[in-house]
């Protein structure tokens, strides 16, 4: 019982490499396979965490191994839909480099300040997940994304943003901080409270 959760992160690396290799077939059932694999893993990172705290064994290093392979299985999501829609990226390329890179900055900024990654797991960033989830799952389906993406792009500038001061503001490195609000409470050594089911 208490292994469900790493094999269900460790789930993710491989429905990833899954859709990468779904998305180079040439049939009609492509994009239907990858949409149903993505909600898949979706679903993996929701319940993995659940289960953790559920159990009492969410530890730094399950934390961690959550954060890091959230990033692969959501790049190589994002590989497989450049591989189907490469229209859209060009289009957007502007903006999908501006999101890139302030998570590309995040991660330096926290190896730089503690010598870890990032593994905020704060509460805004879980929703730009959500959705990340849905205007990728557009873009798969459809090969565009319009209103969905304009809204992913703004939420995820503003969930990065919050990652980085988040990383500024507290003095050691800490895993699941739900917000920058929390972040100076650990700044001034106060305990603060982590949702059970969502963060913590």
């Amino acid at each position: 019982m208490n292994k469900i959760p790493i094999l269900l992160i460790y789930s993710r690396l491989v429905l990833g490499l899954l859709i990468i290799f779904i998305s180079l077939q040439h049939t009609s059932l492509v994009r239907p396979a990858i949409v149903v694999l993505m909600a898949i893993g979706l679903l993996t990172d929701i319940l993995d965490g659940i289960i953790a705290r559920s159990l009492n064994i969410s530890t730094e290093r399950h934390r961690r191994l959550d954060s890091a392979v959230d990033q692969a299985f959501w790049v190589m999501v994002t590989i497989a839909a450049f591989i189907l829609s490469p229209e859209f990226f060009i289009y957007h390329h502007t903006a999908i480099l501006i999101i890139a890179g302030l998570e590309l900055f995040a991660y330096i900024l926290s190896y730089i300040r503690f010598g870890k990654e990032v593994a905020t797991h704060a509460i805004l960033s879980k929703i730009w997940v959500l959705v990340l989830f849905a205007t990728l799952t557009q873009v798969v389906a459809e090969g565009y994304s319009t209103t969905l993406f304009s809204i992913c792009f703004f939420l995820g500038v503003i969930s990065r943003a919050e990652i980085i001061l988040i990383l500024l503001i507290i003095r050691k490195w800490t895993n699941d901080v739900p917000s920058i609000y929390h972040a100076f409470q650990l700044r001034k050594g106060r305990d603060i409270h982590r949702n059970k089911w969502m963060n913590g």
